[in-house]
């Protein structure tokens, strides 16, 4: 079988290697991989991966969705046939995070999903929501998995809230979405008008461009009355981060995400504003069932930017790179 190989930094490092098609062992099934989406996290992954400390070779992509071709010993509920999507973490069913639970991260610890088939433990995927394809599914375990515990399971968001959301990323159009369908009024930015558009068009209530608006946390307060929004799910890092402090209510809340700027912070202002700031990476596979169900009874659809075939799987991370995306780039199978 094929399968995308990181054996030294650099996107264009990247080596279509032939592999023995892995047999799953108890616990374990084996997936025919459709589609896998990539994240940021994967990208810089593949362009620092000695600095990461990454064992090489190693297969890159947390996120797949496709269908089961094996089932090893001992697993029960899952057939072959069946449709399901890859967790993040193989060992992160419920409860808190924890050091065994981030040593099972799919693409960085172990190996990803960017091959043509992968064996993962029974406990490591879930069941396709019903309304999506596997192509939308492969969309789901980091990007849309990290946003809704950002705004669930930190954010306790409620109808009537109003949450402050960073760009046009996977995370942030998942948490755009999210946030709509339950009732809460969405302030988003963006560099640009045009998907900026395209946010209201999903039901961003309020926009701002911080290319025109450079102090954009005023914007925001401006569009609150001064108050500050109820949750922020914070995708820039430390870069904005003091910005997103100063445009969140008091004893609001911060979901950390990203670190797609670099800079520093300091805490005096979320002392001073007794906010809460909690870190996220990504959710449980407790956390997916739920979130699954949600997207189910809401009809949601997950937003695609553009698919690349496997064979170019080299060109969707410079797609990345490029950050013209709107949604999610999905290599497809």
């Amino acid at each position: 079988m094929k399968a995308w190989q990181i054996v030294t930094d650099g996107i264009d490092a990247l080596r279509l290697a032939d592999l023995e098609v892995p047999v799953p062992g108890p616990g374990e099934v084996r997936v025919k991989v459709e589609a896998s989406s990539i994240n940021y996290r994967d990208l810089m992954t593949i362009k620092h991966a000695a600095a990461r400390g990454i064992p090489l070779p190693r297969i890159p992509n947390s996120d797949g969705a496709g269908t089961v071709t094996a089932v090893g010993p001992g697993v029960t509920g899952i057939a072959v046939g069946d449709p399901v999507a890859s967790c993040f973490f193989q060992d992160w069913t419920d409860g808190a995070c924890s050091p065994e639970a981030m040593a099972s991260a799919l693409g960085g610890a172990l190996d990803g999903v960017l091959a043509e088939e992968v064996v993962l433990k029974a406990d490591g995927v879930v069941p396709v929501p019903a309304h999506l394809s596997t192509l939308e599914a492969a969309t789901l375990p980091c990007a849309a998995l990290t946003a809704w515990n950002a705004l669930v399971e930190v954010g306790r968001l409620k109808a009537g809230d109003t949450v402050l959301l960073l760009g046009t990323g996977g995370v942030s159009i998942f948490a755009l979405q999210f946030a709509t369908a339950m009732g809460a009024r969405v302030i988003l930015t963006s560099s640009s008008d045009a998907k900026l558009e395209r946010a209201r068009a999903m039901g961003a209530a309020e926009t701002v461009n911080y290319r025109a608006n450079p102090d954009w946390q005023k914007a925001v307060l401006d569009l609150t009355g001064g108050r500050g929004v109820d949750v922020t799910v914070e995708v820039g890092g430390p870069g904005t981060l003091a910005r997103s402090v100063e445009a969140t209510r008091v004893a609001g809340r911060i979901a950390l995400i990203g670190v797609l700027t670099g800079g520093t912070i300091d805490p005096t202002l979320i002392m001073r504003k007794s906010i809460t700031l909690q870190g996220v990476y990504v959710g449980s596979r407790r956390m997916f069932r739920e979130m699954n169900k949600a997207l189910e009874l809401h009809s949601i659809k997950p937003v695609i930017d553009h698919t690349v075939p496997f064979a170019d799987a080299r060109a969707a991370y410079h797609a990345m790179e490029a950050a013209g995306h709107f949604g999610k780039i999905v290599i497809s199978g």
